[in-house]
């Protein structure tokens, strides 16, 4: 099954969005090194908070299925008349 393409709130670059993961795997790495009650938590913090982005500007993708998304291709990839 193909995937929907997926348009940037900020920049209106189509494509398929790429997954962000907040946090730092250093944070991580020395916090199961050194205390791993903390380690835990942290990692599935890192695990639950991934989320997908434009790959280009970072900003958020929606559906361009959605009216969001359809008003966004309106804005952004509307025909220009010469």
């Amino acid at each position: 099954m193909a995937k929907t393409p997926e348009i940037c709130e900020t920049c209106g670059c189509i494509g398929n969005p790429v997954t962000r993961t907040k946090g730092s795997i250093w944070i991580e790495l020395a916090l199961w090194l050194l205390f791993c009650f903390p380690g835990i938590i942290y990692s599935i913090w890192r695990l639950t908070s991934r989320e997908k982005v434009c790959g280009h500007c970072g900003g958020k993708m929606i559906s361009v299925q959605t009216p969001r998304g359809q008003q966004l291709m309106q804005t952004y990839h509307q025909p220009r008349n010469q």
